[in-house]
C-alpha cells in the first residue's frame, strides 16, 4: 500500500487530498496543529475508505513540530503534500514582523526542510513525489503572501530540474480562489470575488493529481486560471500590481 503525508490535512485542499488519496488506496499520515480535528478526520477516512491513518500533531512554525515531521518523513513515504499555509490580516508593512516571519517559516522553511527529508528515501527507492501547494498569487506581486508562494514555485521547479525528470517528481500546485476556511481565518473580505472564479477543493486536487501523473512541474488548475496567469505574464508588472491590489482583500 502506498503512503502519503499531508500537512494542513484537517480542512480545505489538505482534506481534499486526504479524501482523494484514501480513495486511491494510500495509507495516510495527517499533519496539522489541531490534534482533536486530526483524530476526527483520521477516523472518518479509516471508516469510509478502509485505509490506515496516522495522526501527527505539529506546528510547522515551531522547531519541535517541524523536526517531528522531518523524522517521520525519513521513515519513508511515497507522496508528500506540503499544503500547510495561511494568510495574514492586514497588509505589508503594517503586519507585525513576528507574524510575517511565522508565515515564511511555514510557507518556505517547512517546505524546504520537509522536501529535503522526504527525497532521499524516494530517490533510493526510485519512486515518489512531492506536491508543494503554492497559489496563483505567486505569479502576481501582492505582498509577502504572494512573495512566499513565488518562492515555493521557483523552489519546486528548481528541485524538479535537479532531479532530472526521473521517477521522483516535484510539482508546485497553484490554485486560484478555493472555497475553504483560508479566507475567513485571514479575515479577508472576498465578497467582491465573482462566483465564476471560485473552485472546489476536490476539483483542484483532481487536476493536480492528473498533472502530477503527466510529469508537470507546475499545475494551475482550471482553464480560467490558466488564462489569468498567461495574461498576467504578458502585462506590465506595474499594471498587474494595481489590479491585484483591488481584488481579494477589501
Amino acid at each position: 500500500m502506498p503512503s502519503a503525508l499531508i500537512t494542513g490535512a484537517t480542512a480545505g485542499i489538505g482534506a481534499a487530498f486526504a479524501r482523494r488519496l484514501a480513495a486511491d488506496g494510500f495509507s495516510l499520515v495527517l499533519v496539522a496543529r489541531d490534534e482533536k480535528r486530526l483524530l476526527v478526520r483520521a477516523e472518518e477516512l479509516r471508516l469510509r475508505y478502509g485505509v490506515e491513518t496516522e495522526v501527527l500533531p505539529a506546528d510547522l512554525a515551531d522547531e519541535e513540530g517541524l523536526a517531528a515531521v522531518e523524522r517521520r518523513l525519513r521513515e519513508g513515504v511515497d507522496l508528500l503534500v506540503n499544503n500547510a499555509g495561511f494568510g495574514l490580516p492586514g497588509t505589508f508593512p503594517d503586519v507585525p514582523v513576528a507574524d510575517e516571519v511565522r508565515m515564511l517559516k511555514v510557507h518556505c522553511e517547512a517546505v524546504l526542510r520537509l522536501t529535503l527529508a522526504a527525497l532521499p528515501g524516494m530517490r533510493e527507492r526510485d519512486r515518489g513525489a512531492v506536491v508543494n501547494v503554492a497559489s496563483v498569487a505567486a505569479f502576481f506581486t501582492r505582498g509577502t503572501y504572494s512573495a512566499s508562494k513565488a518562492w515555493v514555485v521557483n523552489f519546486s521547479e528548481s528541485a524538479a530540474t535537479e532531479l532530472g525528470g526521473g521517477r521522483v517528481r516535484v510539482m508546485a500546485l497553484c490554485p486560484g480562489f478555493v472555497r475553504t476556511e483560508f479566507h475567513e481565518r485571514a479575515a479577508m473580505n472576498v465578497s467582491g470575488i465573482p462566483g465564476i472564479l471560485w473552485l472546489s477543493a476536490d476539483d483542484v486536487v483532481g487536476e493536480a493529481m492528473r498533472d502530477l501523473a503527466r510529469g508537470r512541474r507546475v499545475s494551475v488548475p482550471d482553464l480560467r486560471y490558466k488564462a489569468i496567469v498567461a495574461v498576467g505574464r504578458l502585462l506590465p508588472t506595474g499594471l498587474t500590481s494595481r489590479i491585484s491590489r483591488r481584488i481579494g482583500r477589501r
